[in-house]
């Protein structure tokens, strides 16, 4: 296997751009967009309730996928913060930590995937809001994930960087990966709020091995409504 496909969402915890939280529509992307790996933001999972309630396992059972979760902190007595669903086994999960002292807790969630005979290790990221909160975060970054010791394969970074003034935590990453030029690809990289685009979050970076041969935010009717962020999907493949 030469190629396959990934996508980064933040689903907004399945709340909509018409106010409603209905999970399903999410799942209706989901299966539009047809990855072999996504990255989720914002995700929400009570344990105790209707299994649309745990939005992780209920993605990834009706996709037939494998999930993990890596928290972030507690929301309404449930586990709230990345989800990573794969077509393929984790052979290692490991959730980083990228809180800042009096922001709220993020972080990224690193899962180690075999895709044929390559090993890739992805690494799904939301970031704070706040300028300076960022500045701290491309330090964790350049330490946790650029400079770890126990990355052997190809390393894939993306999700919801919340850097729209390209600041240092752009800059770090991109001295160091590919940015997706989605330009090449598409006509407008703003695509939040879905509605109306006025700014670009949502970034994937690749190991200089790794190409992007597409990209695109998937926009059709049902994703303009699901969440406030778009899919973000691009097709990769190995350059050797």
């Amino acid at each position: 296997m030469r190629s396959f496909r990934i996508a980064t969402y933040n689903i907004h915890k399945g709340r909509g751009m018409d106010g409603r939280t209905r999970i399903d529509r999410i799942l209706q992307v989901l299966r539009a967009v047809d990855a072999d790996v996504i990255a989720l933001q914002e995700v929400i999972n009570h344990a105790d309730r209707t299994p649309e309630d745990h939005q992780a396992c209920y993605l990834a059972d009706q996709l037939g996928y494998s999930f993990t979760v890596g928290e972030t902190r507690r929301h309404r007595d449930a586990v709230y913060g990345n989800v990573t669903l794969s077509r393929w086994k984790f052979e290692r999960v490991h959730a980083i930590d990228l809180s800042v002292e009096g922001r709220e807790p993020r972080g990224a969630l690193r899962t180690d995937i075999r895709a044929g005979g390559e090993l890739l290790h992805i690494f799904n990221v939301h970031l704070g809001t706040a300028i300076r909160e960022r500045r701290t975060q491309a330090c964790l970054i350049d330490r946790h994930l650029l400079k770890a010791l126990d990355v052997s394969g190809h390393r894939i970074i993306m999700g919801d960087f919340n850097d729209w003034n390209h600041g240092l935590v752009t800059r770090t990453l991109s001295e160091e990966f590919h940015l997706t030029d989605l330009a090449a690809h598409v006509p407008r990289t703003r695509a939040y709020p879905a509605l109306l685009p006025l700014l670009h979050l949502d970034h994937i970076y690749l190991d200089h091995e790794l190409k992007i041969d597409k990209a695109r935010f998937h926009r059709d009717r049902q994703s303009l409504m699901a969440s406030d962020h778009l899919p973000l999907v691009a097709d990769v493949s190995f350059r050797r």
